[in-house]
């Protein structure tokens, strides 16, 4: 529990760094010149690398078993992308959107070997609480984030938005910063934590996909493709006069405060009542779109984005906990990294279609949305039953 917690506030400060960020991507690339359909794309673009290339580091760290290595080779780009940001000029999008997707490259080498000690951790904790932990610090940094990049904003209130940003950005490099540090403490305490978890008793067969995993893989990926990014829902936001562009760091910090709650609750209902956790929250979250763009109300926004702080909390705990019950110890990075690809591309597609449908009929974009989650709840269903 000592190492799942200090894991969790590194965590918590890496939040600090890019989902401080993150609430004000889309209007940062909306301000550069970039479009609603190029948005969606880019967004989707960074989520498909992303989670695609955890598929190939996935492989990797189960072939080499050099689980620290790749935590600390990601954080360290994931880290330092981040305050980048403030070095792109104005009408400077396209480098914008590079540096995004490096930090999401930065991510896909440490996702499947940090998901991995974590369920190593799990073993003797119970796998839904854990992951639940480390979701709830993880979401306090990306609550306080936003709240000090607003901050940070209101104190540069008398200089144009594009300087602001610039200023926002390069701020984020002391979390960054502290974020490196408290990694290096905690692998230096616990440099083997893959000791955790007792090996198998028998021989592990090589890595193969079961019946049940597969099931999972079309309920994520149909979850993944309706789940709108938040970087389109503040583009809206301004888009549509509701909420001015500063202040939209405290919307973003207002659905990871019900990220973190709601990534508790349902990794405690998941270790009760397996997958059935996932159903409920996806029948709570799924009409978040209904909310935020088929209303031209703040606080129907206020809403929405709140039911889509359930989702993400639910699919940041629940999601990866499941993996760890269906996928045996040896081929556990790989299973991360195949969830996770599937995950990803779907993303990508999603918020593509999404990014092009705001532009063409807001209506049908909250159509797809809505039925593609609502398809994952039957496949959930499924893959509880085979999984049993």
């Amino acid at each position: 529990m000592t190492f799942i917690v200090m894991f969790g506030i590194v965590s918590m400060f890496s939040d600090i760094t890019h989902e401080g960020a993150a609430g004000l991507y889309g209007a940062y690339l909306s301000l550069l010149g970039a479009s609603a359909a190029t948005i969606g794309f880019v967004s989707g673009l960074g989520e498909l690398v992303g989670y695609s290339l955890r598929f190939v580091f996935g492989a990797l760290t189960d072939k080499t078993k050099k689980y620290w290595p790749m935590v600390v080779a990601g954080y360290v780009i994931d880290m330092v992308a981040v305050p980048m940001l403030a070095l792109v000029g104005e009408n400077g999008w396209l480098f914008a959107c590079m540096i995004l997707v490096i930090e999401r490259m930065g991510k896909a080498i440490k996702k499947p070997a940090k998901n991995t000690l974590i369920s190593f951790a799990a073993y003797g904790e119970g796998v839904g609480k854990s992951f639940a932990i480390q979701e709830a610090l993880d979401q306090i940094g990306a609550f306080l984030g936003p709240v000090m990049l607003y901050v940070v904003l209101l104190f540069k209130a008398d200089v144009s938005t594009f300087d602001a940003y610039t200023f926002a950005f390069a701020v984020l490099a002391v979390p960054a910063a502290i974020t490196l540090m408290l990694l290096l403490i905690t692998k230096r305490k616990f440099p083997a934590p893959e000791k955790f978890e007792p090996p198998a008793k028998e021989k592990e067969p090589p890595f193969h996909i079961r019946r049940c995993f597969i099931f999972y893989l079309a309920a994520i990926s149909l979850f993944a493709f309706g789940f709108i990014d938040f970087s389109l829902i503040t583009m809206h936001v301004v888009r549509a006069d509701l909420l001015s562009d500063r202040v939209l760091p405290l919307l973003y910090a207002g659905a990871m405060l019900v990220d973190a709650v709601s990534a508790l609750f349902f990794g405690w209902l998941y270790d009760r009542h397996g997958l059935k956790a996932l159903i409920a929250s996806t029948l709570i979250s799924a009409g978040f779109a209904v909310f935020v763009f088929g209303f031209h109300s703040l606080t129907a926004v206020a809403f929405g984005v709140m039911l889509w702080g359930v989702g993400m909390g639910a699919q940041e705990s629940v999601l990866k906990a499941a993996v760890a019950g269906m996928v045996p110890k040896a081929n556990r990075a790989m299973g991360y990294g195949v969830f996770e690809c599937a995950f990803g591309v779907f993303w990508f597609l999603g918020s593509w279609l999404m990014g092009t449908l705001y532009d063409v009929s807001l209506t049908a974009m909250i159509v797809v949305s809505v039925t593609a989650q609502l398809l994952a709840m039957p496949l959930y269903a499924v893959a509880t039953c085979t999984n049993q």
